[in-house]
C-alpha cells in the first residue's frame, strides 16, 4: 500500500520539475524525447507540446501508448541516493478543442518562454491520460499508484 509521503513525492516531482523524457513506440522500437510538461490539478493528465513534423508526433499518431519519466537527479548530484523518479504510463492524444484554452493557460504558467512555440499552428498540444504512476526512490523502493476514473 502506498504511503501518503510517497504520493507527496510524486506531487513534488510533477509540480517542481519542468522536463520529462517521453517514451513512444515505432516499429517495435522504443523512442525517447525530452519534453516540457505541465500537470493537471488532479494529476490525471500531463500536457506537452510538439511540432507536428517530429518523430514523437508520428509515433503517437500510430500508437497512443506512452510513458513520461520525470526525475530530480540534477537536484541531487552530490547525494544521488536522494534522487527520485516517477514514470507516468497512459495514452496520449491531442487536447480536445473545448479544453485547449484551459490547458494552454496551465502549460504557459509553467513554461511562459514557450508561448510562441506552443501558439504556432505547426505545434500540437497533447495530453497524457495517466493510468498509473511508478515512483522509484533510493534506487530500489518502488511504489505504484493507479489512477482511477
Amino acid at each position: 500500500m502506498a504511503t501518503t509521503s510517497s504520493w507527496h513525492v510524486v506531487q513534488i516531482l510533477l509540480n517542481e520539475q519542468k522536463f520529462g523524457v517521453l517514451g513512444t513506440i515505432r516499429n517495435g522500437h522504443a523512442y525517447a524525447s525530452l519534453v516540457a510538461f505541465a500537470v493537471s490539478a488532479d494529476s490525471r493528465h500531463l500536457y506537452f507540446a510538439t511540432t507536428r513534423s517530429t518523430r514523437k508526433y508520428d509515433n503517437l499518431s500510430l500508437h497512443d501508448e506512452t510513458s513520461l519519466l520525470i526525475d530530480n537527479r540534477a537536484n541531487y548530484s552530490h547525494a544521488l541516493f536522494e534522487a527520485a523518479a516517477v514514470t507516468a504510463y497512459g495514452q496520449a492524444n491531442a487536447v480536445p478543442e473545448a479544453k485547449r484554452e484551459e490547458v494552454l493557460s496551465l502549460y504557459l504558467e509553467k513554461h511562459p518562454q514557450l508561448k510562441s512555440f506552443v501558439s504556432s499552428p505547426t505545434t500540437a498540444l497533447f495530453q497524457i491520460v495517466v493510468g498509473t504512476y511508478h515512483l522509484v526512490q533510493r534506487f530500489q523502493q518502488v511504489t505504484e499508484f493507479r489512477i482511477s476514473e
